[in-house]
């Protein structure tokens, strides 16, 4: 099972929290009541009251930063809330000093949290008294710390404390003779000696972890030797900064030691907050994954992130590097890549689509273009051989055919043409008030098997020369397709004007529906083989309305179109 990257971290700093509170907690009430339940006469009846702003503070210098308070600032308000807390403590002292005294070691300890001292033997002391050097120095938690020249100040004022309390303890099975008047509880009752271990241990998780680069020197090695660990340590930090890569150090609790120039610009986040709230990572052992890491303004970028542990020299884990590689340029340009190949995909399908189109349409061409040339030859061949022998009547009705097989090439390629401008978004509609009656009586010319049923006031917003081609079309298609008798019938609906052409035929084929507006229907004798209600569609659309189809019960079919009402 994996463990999160800094989850270990969180939740020591988490158990130091919630002892921060329980102190906090026993200090309130020490505060407000004395042993016995009796309100007290001043503000802190006993030291251990002092323990309110000492939880508090070590309840701040765990919580995590958020909004404008920085780690710095927030070690500043912790420090200063111990100090109060030590300062009430030594206002006490002379009550019970023995809790005096533990509470004020632990609130030194709390106020020194990130206090060093540097570490002299007694052959380097005299060097040391001349050579100007500071006596003490405040850790940075971001860099690395050498543990083998310094030690924390708190660490001897929290062993203090807990001695103290740990005595306290011990004292309850002692023998009375051999302590102060009143018992046990005069040295320090159990429950203040217990807050005290509580706020020492919560202390303790509390602290900034050490270097794991640390070199360590023992104490009788040669001050060379100590040069040459100090010589190492700098060139490996200043190895860690001068990396391409973003790296991050951590403990094998998962506390952030230290991170290089690299993470601090691709992460964009301040000092303390990369240090005191790292960013989630991998899981230990992951190589070359993607990951993404949060920045400072809110987005995340993306990152080739590897987590790998270091092992001490009995194989244990002593800490883990957290490495990651920028690849948001890679990874736009496998957005662009893919947005490409999808551009073209579209347009081979497109250029498939055409392909099609023009095979339909050769097709297409070639059959019903061939038929009324071949008869238009013919009849023409034949008059030409015979036109002496022929009877006049004989004449005038060849001479008809070939008149109906040219009109109907006119018709086909006017078609074709309005086809390719429908295609180019080139036709463009002049829109008047159009009377419908008027319009239908004249494409259907009086054909018995045409039957209208439109008032003469009835008036659709339309081009009229749009319109005479979609009615034309429509009857021509029930004729074709259908059968006698078909029915035009207008009336006004939704504040428009609904046209209906309906035949008796056997209707269209469930196939035939989804690309029954189309460029080509494809099938033979079926409804809407050809250009007429792809025209009809486009020529519709382009006046403001649209058309649909119903079927109708038992048989036949029904194509209905909307318009717009023309004004009165």
């Amino acid at each position: 099972m994996h463990i999160a990257a800094h989850g270990v971290g969180r939740l020591s700093r988490l158990i130091a929290g919630c002892a921060g509170i329980a102190v906090a907690v026993h200090g309130f009430l020490d505060a407000r009541t004395l042993d016995d339940g009796v309100p007290p006469e001043g503000p802190l009846p006993t030291p251990t009251a002092a323990l309110l702003p000492a939880g508090i503070a070590l309840l701040v210098q765990v919580a995590p930063v958020s909004g404008g308070l920085s780690g710095r600032a927030r070690a500043v308000i912790a420090a200063l809330l111990a100090l109060a807390a030590a300062g009430l403590a030594v206002t006490r002292f002379g009550d019970q000093p023995a809790a005096a005294v533990a509470v004020l070691l632990a609130g030194l300890a709390l106020a020194c949290l990130d206090v060093r001292l540097p570490r002299y033997d007694g052959a380097s002391y005299e060097s040391f008294r001349f050579s100007g050097s500071p006596p003490l120095r405040f850790a940075d938690p971001l860099l690395p710390h050498d543990d083998s020249t310094s030690f924390r100040l708190a660490e001897p004022l929290l062993l203090g404390a807990a001695v103290i309390a740990l005595v306290a303890l011990f004292a309850q099975i002692l023998d009375p003779a051999l302590l102060p008047a009143g018992g046990p509880d005069a040295v320090m009752p159990p429950v203040q000696a217990f807050a005290l271990l509580l706020l020492t241990a919560g202390t303790i998780l509390a602290r900034p972890v050490s270097d794991l680069t640390a070199p360590v020197i023992g104490a009788g090695e040669k001050p060379a030797a100590a040069d040459e660990a100090r010589d190492r340590e700098d060139f490996s930090r200043t190895l860690l900064q001068s990396m391409n890569e973003a790296v991050m150090v951590l403990d094998a609790n998962y506390h952030v030691i230290d991170v290089n120039r690299r993470w601090r610009e691709l992460t964009g986040l301040p000092d303390d907050d990369v240090a005191r709230d790292p960013p989630p990572l991998p899981p230990p052992g992951t190589g070359g994954g993607d990951w993404t890491i949060p920045r400072a303004d809110g987005t995340a970028i993306p990152v080739l992130a590897t987590m790998a542990a270091i092992p001490d020299a009995a194989g244990a884990t002593r800490g883990y590097v957290a490495t990651c590689v920028d690849i948001a340029e890679r990874k736009h340009a496998e957005v662009a890549l893919s947005e490409h190949a999808a551009e073209l995909e579209r347009g081979n399908a497109q250029l498939a689509a055409a392909l099609a189109f023009k095979n339909d349409l050769t097709s297409m061409l070639t059959h019903d273009v061939a038929q009324p040339i071949s008869s238009i030859a013919s009849l023409a061949e034949l008059l030409c051989a015979d036109w002496a022998d022929l009877p006049d009547d004989i004449r005038l009705e060849l001479a008809t055919k070939i008149d109906k097989n040219t009109q109907r090439l006119v018709k086909m390629m006017n078609d074709l043409q309005l086809l390719f401008r429908l295609d180019t978004g080139a036709v463009t509609a002049r829109r008047v008030p159009v009377p419908l009656l008027e319009v239908v009586r004249t494409v259907s010319a009086g054909d018995p098997a045409v039957e209208i049923t439109i008032d003469e006031d009835l008036t659709a917003l339309a081009d009229r020369g749009h319109l005479t081609v979609v009615v034309e079309n429509l009857i021509k298609n029930a004729l074709a397709h259908g059968a006698p008798p078909v029915q035009v019938r207008a009336g006004r609906e939704d504040g428009g004007v609904l046209l209906v052409v309906q035949d008796s035929g056997p209707g269209i084929p469930e196939n035939v529906l989804p690309g029954l507006f189309g460029r080509i229907v494809k099938g033979a004798g079926i409804k809407g083989a050809g250009l007429g209600l792809f025209i009809v569609r486009h020529l519709v659309e382009a006046n403001g309305g649209s058309v649909r189809y119903e079927p109708v019960a038992p048989q036949g079919a029904r194509l209905l179109v909307t318009l717009e009402r023309a004004p009165a």
